[in-house]
Order: C-alpha cells, then structure tokens, then sequence
C-alpha cells in the first residue's frame, strides 16, 4: 500500500514539474523559407553582332555639268535620270546593349558594296555619248535603337509585352550617323579623273522577326539605309553627285550574349 500511495505521489510531481517547464518554452512562429526571386531572364545584356546583307541602290536622277554648243568653259549644271538600279552587299559587326524591356541600343560599322547604277548621256558636246554607271564603296557608322515584341506567353508576357527572353519575336528600330562614300564613275571613255569620294550623313530604318535561343539571338530583317549624297567630287564637268540615294537591304543578323 505504501509502495502505490508513493507511485502515485511520483507521478504527480513529475505531472506538476512538467507543466511548470512547458510554461517556460517560449514559443515561435513557423519558419517559412524565403524563395530566391524568379529569374525570367529579361535582365540587361551587352551584346556583339555581326550582319550579312544583299542591296539594291535607287535614286531618281544623277547631278553632272554639260556644255550646250557654243559654250566654251562656261558649263551648266544638268540632270539625268537613272536608267538602272544598282546591285550589291554589305558586311556589319556592332557592338551593343539590351535593356530587358524590350529596348536595346547598338552602334554599328557596314563595309557597302553596290554598283551598276546608271544614266545615259547623249548630244553634249562636252561629253561622251554613252551610258555611265556608278561603283560605290561605301563605310557606314550608325548609331542605333530598336524595341523588341514577343510572339510567345513566355513569362507572363504576351504579343505587346517585352522582349522575347526566349522563343520567336519582331523589331523595328531606326538610326543615324555617317557614311563615307568611295565613288567611281565608269564612262564609255576611260577617263580615271571620275573617281573621287565624299561624306555624308546617312540614316536608317528597320524591321525584321527573329528567334531567341538564350545566348545567341538571330533575326531577318529589312533596312532602308539613306545617305543623303554621294559623289565623287571633281573638278567640272567630271563631276558626278547622287542626292537621297537609298539602299534597300534583305539583312541576316547574329547576336551573341556576354
């Protein structure tokens, strides 16, 4: 009987002694881990770029100088329109920016290559009956911004959301800079003196679909490339000047990520 009545003593101390210390835990809220924020790849990106295209140069007319019979020295400023456009390539690599919003900018150099441009002279006496044609080599800098749109739902963002950070996607961009223009001038007659060259302001504007595979990024597209003059800048009347010449270009384009 002694032996149970100290059992049950035991066991209601022990009761008693861990209420007490139960009391004295303190208690703390669930740990909720915290989450890395969500990568959705559309973080600002330097970027390299290299650029293959084939052209076609068109202007409406050609600025010369006849001398209408009778003239002596005393030469006249005349126009001609083209009689042909003229076919070519070019060659770029850029160096350049993206925001991750849909904008990135670039600044890009292009090695131009056209000729077969040409008008047709008759009836000066100054002059050489015959066609003359234009060869243009041309170095274009540009400075350049263009905004991407997404064609997928990547990422939480539609056809007018930001930039494609994966899958297919279309631009438009413009630029502006300087073009330095080698010019030759063929002529029925060979006469080296129609070769010369010149500056000039030149622009540009783009559109084209590509697809983004991450790291590297490729697109088609279409530029029209103004450059406000070319000419070859001699003495009259071997002096030849195109005004608002414009080249058209089908233009394939590789940019690697870094």
């Amino acid at each position: 009987m002694r032996k149970l009545i100290a059992a049950i003593g035991v066991a209601g101390a022990a009761s008693i002694a861990a209420q007490a210390l139960a009391a004295d835990i303190p208690v703390y809220p669930p740990v909720v881990p915290e989450l890395p924020p969500v990568d959705y790849g559309l973080g600002g990106n330097f970027y390299l770029r290299g650029s293959g295209a084939w052209n076609v140069l068109w202007a409406k007319d050609v600025d010369s100088w006849a001398c209408p019979p009778g003239c002596g020295t005393d030469f006249v400023p005349v126009t001609f329109d083209t009689d042909d456009v003229g076919y070519g390539y070019s060659v770029g690599a850029g160096f350049g920016y993206e925001t991750g919003t849909g904008l990135r900018f670039d600044a890009t150099v292009d090695y131009l290559s056209n000729e077969g441009a040409s008008i047709v002279r008759s009836g000066e006496s100054a002059a050489v009956d015959g066609e003359y044609s234009l060869k243009l080599r041309s170095t274009v800098l540009l400075a350049n911004v263009y905004y991407d749109f997404s064609f997928s739902d990547a990422y939480g963002y539609g056809p007018s959301g930001y930039s494609a950070a994966g899958g297919p996607f279309a631009y438009v961009g413009a630029g502006a800079g300087v073009a330095f223009n080698e010019v030759h001038v063929d002529s029925p007659a060979t006469n080296p003196v129609n070769s010369g060259d010149n500056t000039s302001f030149a622009a540009a504007g783009m559109v084209g679909v590509g697809y983004d595979f991450g790291a590297f990024t490729a697109d088609l597209g279409y530029r029209a490339l103004y450059i406000a003059e070319v000419a070859n800048e001699q003495p009259v009347p071997h002096d030849f000047s195109v005004s608002d010449a414009w080249i058209h270009e089908v233009r394939g384009t590789l940019r690697y990520r870094f």
